[in-house]
C-alpha cells in the first residue's frame, strides 16, 4: 500500500515589532499551494527554534550567534526614545545621545540594540523585558530607547517617542540553518531580496516564446501600388514621342 506524501509548507518564525505581511502576501501569490505558517518567537528564542526546527527561517534581530545560521541583513530600524507625553524633550523634534546625558534610561534584559555604553544615567536594575520597561516609564521612571517597530507594538496613550538619529540601529535578518537551505527556503530567500518570479534563482522561468513575425504575408496578393499613383502605368509627360511596339518612334499626327 502506497501513502500518500504530505503536502509540503513553509513556517516562518519572527520576533517582536517585525511585520512580514508584505512578504508573507507575494509568497501567497506566487506559491498559492504552499501554506506558509507564522511562528511569533520571543526574540532571545529565534536562534534557538531555528535550530531545533520550529521554523524553516526567521526574521530576527542581528547579531546571530553560531556558525550554523546563516542571516541576510535586510534592513535598520529608527531608533527613538519613549517618554510621559508631559516631558520636557517632547518640545524637541529629535533627541540626541546628548540630551539624556543626565536622564535616568533604563535597559531591559531583552534589549535589541548592541550598546557598548547605552546612554543616559543607568537604573539601579535592569527590567526583565521591554515590556516591564515600558510600565516604568509610564510610571516616570526613566526613558527608554529602542527600536521604533518596537514603540509601536508597546503604544500607551500616555507616552510618545521621538526619534534619535545618532543612536545605534538594531538590524532585522532573514536567519535559517545553513544545513537546511531547502528550495522553499530559497524561493523566501528571492522574494525578501526582491527577486522577480523570473529569476533563474527563484521558480523555473517561463520557457521564452517563439517570436511572432510581424511582416504580413505578401504570398498570392496582388502588391499595392506606391502611394500617390493609381496602379495604371505613368504617362509620358517629357514630351519625347513614344515608341511602338517595334522599337520605332511614333510621328506625331
Amino acid at each position: 500500500m502506497t501513502g500518500t506524501q504530505p503536502s509540503p509548507t513553509f513556517r516562518l518564525a519572527y520576533v517582536p515589532g517585525v511585520t512580514p505581511a508584505k512578504w508573507v502576501r507575494i509568497w501567497e501569490e506566487r506559491l498559492p499551494d504552499v501554506p506558509l505558517t507564522l511562528v511569533a518567537t520571543p526574540a532571545a528564542e529565534a536562534p534557538v527554534v531555528l535550530r531545533g526546527g520550529g521554523a524553516d527561517a526567521a526574521l530576527l534581530r542581528l547579531p546571530v550567534d553560531g556558525a550554523d545560521l546563516s542571516a541576510i541583513p535586510l534592513y535598520a530600524e529608527t531608533t527613538v526614545v519613549v517618554l510621559p507625553k508631559e516631558h520636557d524633550l517632547t518640545a524637541l523634534e529629535e533627541v540626541s545621545v546628548e540630551d539624556l546625558s543626565d536622564t535616568l534610561v533604563l535597559h531591559p534584559l531583552d534589549d535589541t540594540l548592541d550598546w557598548e555604553r547605552p546612554p543616559g544615567l543607568p537604573a539601579k536594575q535592569r527590567p526583565a523585558t521591554t515590556g516591564d520597561a515600558i510600565e516604568l516609564v509610564a510610571a516616570g521612571v526613566g526613558l527608554l530607547v529602542l527600536p521604533q517597530s518596537l514603540a509601536r507594538l508597546h503604544h500607551r496613550k500616555d507616552l510618545t517617542y521621538r526619534p534619535m538619529p545618532e543612536a545605534l540601529q538594531s538590524r532585522v535578518a532573514l536567519s535559517w540553518p545553513q544545513d537546511a537551505t531547502t528550495d522553499l527556503v530559497e524561493e523566501f530567500i528571492g522574494i525578501v531580496r526582491g527577486r522577480t518570479v523570473n529569476s533563474s534563482r527563484g521558480r523555473a522561468p517561463t520557457p521564452p516564446q517563439p517570436k511572432k513575425d510581424k511582416r504580413p504575408d505578401t504570398s498570392g496578393a496582388r502588391r499595392k501600388p506606391t502611394a500617390g499613383t493609381s496602379g495604371r502605368p505613368a504617362r509620358n509627360t517629357s514630351g519625347a514621342p513614344k515608341r511602338a511596339k517595334g522599337g520605332k518612334p511614333r510621328r506625331r499626327p
